[in-house]
């Protein structure tokens, strides 16, 4: 008797804290996530309401000095672009909210300038791009 009474309160007392914790693990998910440069080539799966942030960094190396152009997205019923923008060093950021389920795609195109006299860039442009699938 005393064993079916103590798995009694211990079923009950893990029925009262559980759902006292989802809350907050939805909040964690919510969170905005925050895509960058090496984000490039990933698939996210997000739900419905999640904010994400794109912030792309320019890149200067080897006489070349790399910048991004606005992040756009394909789907707009999948994401809304709520911001976005170039930067003066020549990164670019990107305020997105998952707007409804399906796939979509957040690209960005960085664009290769000389920074070094009679330097000539290897290939001009390249995207960057990361999936979304949204449920």
């Amino acid at each position: 008797m005393l064993g079916r009474t103590l798995l009694a309160v211990t079923a009950l007392t893990a029925a009262l804290v559980i759902p006292s914790a989802a809350p907050d693990a939805d909040a964690a998910a919510l969170a905005a996530a925050t895509l960058i440069n090496e984000s490039d080539g990933r698939t996210l799966s997000f739900p419905v309401g999640q904010e994400i942030k794109v912030r792309l960094q320019a890149v200067r190396r080897n006489g070349e000095m790399w910048t991004w152009s606005t992040p756009a997205v394909s789907a707009t019923d999948v994401l809304d672009r709520t911001a976005g923008r170039t930067t003066p060093n020549g990164g670019a950021a990107a305020d997105i909210r998952v707007a409804g389920p399906g796939r979509s795609y957040i690209t960005a195109q960085r664009t290769c300038t000389s920074t070094r006299q009679g330097h000539q860039c290897g290939s001009a442009s390249r995207e960057w791009r990361v999936t979304v699938d949204a449920h």
